[in-house]
């Protein structure tokens, strides 16, 4: 008997579960057309929030309020906050007269008449009202002359820049000689003994005393007697060939630095002498002095460095970013600042084709005559590069741009206290305070010129504010992915009941 009851009280309970299983379908159904209460509230809510109008502060745009007041910072009267407006929403007839064309890539290249972009697209108009990159910013005149908006023409102008830089006095490498010692000996004499000193050509450096140089004048002395008595010899051979052992000796001599008077001298005395003078073969001064008097000398020894500074070489350094406006032949103007300031007029004559790893500069080479030597070596000097000017081209003052390290923006005024925000592509910044503007902007437009930073930060807190108040919206179901969910939904607990009512039979039997 209790087994019965048992079992009764378990097929009670395994009805009950699957009750709301076999009214599953129709309860989804009432769901699916039942109302409900949160659409309408939430639509209303969205419709609400549009209308919602905000304050805030010209001189702190980050105070923003719901309610007018005063501003907790300055303690002036908020203003209301406008949304950005654009032109987007209008038709091609409403938008009035094109501004400029726009590439569709390229935001900062605009032109004043329809075309291709460098990209080969064709360019998009932007009608009165519109901005290139979809944002105007609004500000009432009272928040406008508060925040010291001023604005400048676009103008076009010619462009100059002006490098300055340092330059080091070198010496001019082609004018640099050494002298070496040919034979071994030793030096007798040192005529030119101190560093600094003045030679010219033809000026006697040191006497040698050298056994080579001594055999060497022998033989020469000897081939000359041989030669003398050869010549009126019946045999043409015997001549030909004193003659030739009499001009290796001779050459033998001049090989050695032996010059030529010296070689005249020693054959009209006939005589050996102990020692030979070396003669200097170039003017210069002497830049370096290895020898002293009474020193032994080697075969390939170096005796002197000599070095003329009739002429120098400035070497200017230029850096990286300012190669593109330096060339060969370019005017250049060197300052000696230890003579008042005295300006030598010259030209670059050489960019050498690599950087120096420490200074990460390139060398520009300039050449100066010198003939009192005012310019001494490794002497500093000032340097001014006057670069190619850049004709008629559209330029902007400085303190308009704004620059960010990856891009260069500037705020192109519409009037009525409406800005654009644009991006540009600037060129060379020439002296006179006026940047070069390669493309974004035409001419006649007017740009910010002080209180644009205030105008950036204003734009990217709109565009905060904009998305908190119009917050993206998902993507609407479609009716054919809301007909598969739904059959997917109810395919779930078909399986489910089928399986529930396998288990009630298994079990009954």
């Amino acid at each position: 008997m209790m087994i019965k009851r048992f079992s009764l009280l378990l097929i009670v309970l395994l009805l009950a579960s699957l009750a709301p299983l076999l009214n599953s379908g129709d309860e989804t159904a009432e769901h699916n057309h039942a109302p409900s209460l949160l659409g309408p509230s939430l639509a209303l809510a969205e419709d609400e929030v549009e209308q919602i109008l905000r304050y805030t502060c010209g001189m702190h745009p980050m105070i923003v309020t719901d309610e007018p007041g005063l501003c907790p910072i300055c303690n002036m009267d908020l203003t209301p906050l406008k949304p950005a407006t654009s032109g987007s929403g209008k038709s091609s007839k409403d938008k009035g007269e094109i501004k400029y064309w726009v590439a569709p890539m390229d935001p900062s290249y605009i032109s004043d008449q329809p075309g291709k972009s460098p990209m080969g697209m064709d360019l998009v108009p932007v009608y009165e009202g519109d901005a290139a990159s979809g944002e105007v910013i609004e500000i009432d005149a009272v928040t406008t002359q508060n925040m010291g908006v001023r604005t400048a023409a676009v103008e076009q102008r010619d462009v100059r820049r002006t490098i300055r830089t340092v330059g080091l006095v070198g010496y001019e490498e082609p004018k640099r000689y050494t002298v070496t010692a040919k034979v071994a000996g030793w030096i007798e004499k040192l005529y030119v003994d101190q560093l600094g000193q003045a030679v010219k050509q033809g000026q006697p450096l040191l006497d040698i005393y050298s056994p080579e140089l001594v055999a060497a004048q022998e033989e020469l002395l000897l081939a000359l007697q041989q030669r003398n008595k050869s010549a009126d010899s019946r045999f043409a051979a015997i001549a030909d060939g004193a003659e030739r052992l009499y001009q290796a000796a001779k050459s033998r001599l001049r090989l050695w630095d032996v010059s030529n008077a010296q070689i005249a001298r020693l054959e009209q005395s006939g005589k050996t002498r102990k020692t030979l003078t070396l003669h200097a073969e170039h003017d210069g001064i002497v830049t370096m002095k290895m020898v002293n008097q009474g020193a032994y000398l080697k075969p390939g020894m170096t005796l002197f460095e000599l070095s003329d500074i009739s002429s120098v070489w400035v070497m200017a350094d230029i850096y990286e970013f300012e190669l593109p406006w330096v060339e060969v032949g370019q005017p250049a103007r060197v300052i000696l600042p230890f003579v008042g300031g005295k300006e030598i007029e010259t030209k670059i004559s050489y960019i050498y084709p690599y950087v120096e790893p420490k200074t990460r500069t390139v060398k520009a080479r300039l050449e100066i005559p010198n003939p009192d030597f005012e310019l001494k070596p490794d002497m500093f000097v000032n340097v001014r590069l006057d670069s190619r000017a850049e004709q008629n081209v559209l330029a902007v003052p400085n303190e308009a741009i704004l620059r960010t390290g990856e891009k260069e923006t500037l705020f192109v005024a519409l009037g009525d206290g409406r800005f654009e925000p644009r991006q540009v592509k600037i060129g060379v910044q020439g002296d006179d305070g006026y940047t070069m503007i390669e493309q974004g902007v035409l001419a006649g437009e007017r740009v910010v010129v002080s209180a644009q930073f205030m105008l950036d930060s204003e734009s990217k807190l709109r565009e905060a504010i904009q998305k908190m108040l119009n917050p993206s919206e998902p993507e609407p179901t479609t009716t054919s992915d809301a007909a598969d969910s739904e059959d997917t939904f109810d395919d779930m607990f078909e399986d489910e009941k089928d399986t529930k009512k396998d288990d009630l039979d298994d079990m009954f039997d």
